[in-house]
């Protein structure tokens, strides 16, 4: 899955119509490349690449005084079924990227929907975490290749903290907080 496409239906979604440029600056305004791999390209690239796709209808570049045309986008409903299908993948996803994309729009979907797919993720997290703890014992000892031990206990550290993390926002969403479609 990719967290920029996802991203780039995301923005659309709220701001259609909307040029590259516009979806550009609002993924810039959120800092979005801080926490994904989001560059300008990519986000032109996925516009080109949905547009093929029939996930997005794009008009013909309107002229400017002030450059070249801007063209216009806006999702079709494949593009819709899309967005739904991408926020699918990334509520469950261990890689930050994806469930980053994910909570940056869960908005977007019914409140007891999203609980559900977090309370996936959170199990999920927790058995990637139990899965790394207990390959431990059949590594090799700190002396022998001290680095194994260490990258195991690092990474199931992780997977500890994004389930703890999830929690905290299944906490906040039963409790009533963001504003939900429903």
């Amino acid at each position: 899955m990719s967290a920029v496409r996802l991203l780039v239906l995301g923005v659309l979604r709220l701001r259609q119509p909307a040029h590259g440029y516009a979806v550009r600056k609002e993924l810039l305004s959120w800092r979005a490349e801080t926490w994904t791999n989001v560059k300008p390209g990519s986000i032109y690239h996925a516009l080109r690449q949905l547009t093929q796709e029939g996930k997005l209808s794009a008009s013909d570049p309107q002229e400017s005084d002030r450059g070249s045309g801007r063209t216009l986008f806006e999702l079709t409903p494949a593009g819709e079924a899309e967005f739904h299908r991408l926020m699918d993948a990334a509520l469950i996803s261990v890689d930050m990227e994806e469930l980053g994309a994910g909570i940056a729009f869960m908005d977007a979907l019914p409140r007891p929907y999203v609980i559900e797919k977090l309370r996936e993720q959170r199990r999920r997290s927790e058995d990637t975490r139990d899965s790394l703890l207990a390959m431990i014992p059949n590594f090799p000892g700190r002396y022998e290749a001290p680095h194994a031990t260490d990258l195991l206990e690092l990474w199931s550290g992780v997977f500890e903290n994004l389930s703890r993390w999830t929690e905290g926002v299944l906490s906040r969403l039963e409790a009533g907080e963001y504003r939900m479609p429903d």
